[in-house]
């Protein structure tokens, strides 16, 4: 892919978690790596007006440190003061390609609710059972991720893992890839409200069977995220 294809990805990412509900205002943002040093990333530009309405040129390349990546592109544009979120994950983990930050309103009030995000559920999304099965940490500090230290915490926190829930804050979700990191985390969002509804509605959260897990098939990347990732990007028409 070009970079102006990646910035279009990112852009497209930024406008399905608004439509999901897990960035419903201009809080949020979408990394992507471009080598060892640059990412690609969703900035807050001049006519800012929401991660609903993200547009390719509010995608720029930047180095880790939040430096202009090439001339003029940070002209009229601001790196997130959340920059080290993304940088921190990257720099650290070989496997993940992009990163995903936002704010998930159902995530944030389960995790304050004591409601952890459980295998609770099984075919109605195989990816995602299989994700809450492997465990989804939190860390535990809600404050505004802007400096090294603070995201290395984080780093510390999510163990590896796909997803890790920042209390009162909302979620950080890393990929091979910017559809793996978008479709992570609405997975997780999604175990979060059906947690929600079950706990509303005077139930009691179970896992699921070790036995019903293990029989769950693995359907396959062009079903699980190709053509999940075409059903999101068919939603935002």
């Amino acid at each position: 892919m070009t970079l102006d294809d990646e910035r279009q990805l990112i852009a497209a990412a930024c406008r399905i978690l608004a439509a999901r509900g897990l960035a419903p205002g201009y809080l949020g943002h979408v990394s992507l790596r471009v080598d060892s040093e640059r990412l690609l990333i969703r900035c807050r530009g001049p006519l800012e007006r929401g991660l609903a309405w993200t547009t390719p040129d509010d995608v720029r390349l930047v180095d880790f440190d939040g430096a202009p990546g090439a001339e003029g592109e940070l002209d009229g544009w601001t790196a997130p003061n959340e920059l080290p979120l993304h940088s921190e994950v990257l720099r650290t983990r070989p496997d993940v390609g992009a990163v995903v930050h936002a704010h998930p309103p159902a995530v944030v009030a389960a995790d304050l609710a004591g409601l952890g995000v459980r295998p609770i559920i099984g075919a109605y999304d195989i990816p995602g059972a299989r994700l809450a099965a492997g465990g989804v940490p939190v860390y535990g500090r809600g404050v505004l991720v802007r400096n090294q230290k603070l995201a290395a915490e984080m780093v510390t926190a999510m163990a590896g893992r796909p997803v890790v829930i920042l209390r009162g804050h909302g979620l950080t979700s890393a990929g091979t890839g910017v559809r793996d990191a978008v479709l992570n985390a609405i997975a997780v969002d999604q175990i979060a409200q059906l947690s929600l509804a079950v706990v509303s509605a005077g139930g009691v959260l179970k896992d699921l069977p070790a036995e019903d897990m293990a029989e769950l098939p693995d359907l396959g990347g062009a079903f699980n995220h190709e053509t999940a990732w075409r059903h999101e990007l068919a939603r935002l028409r």
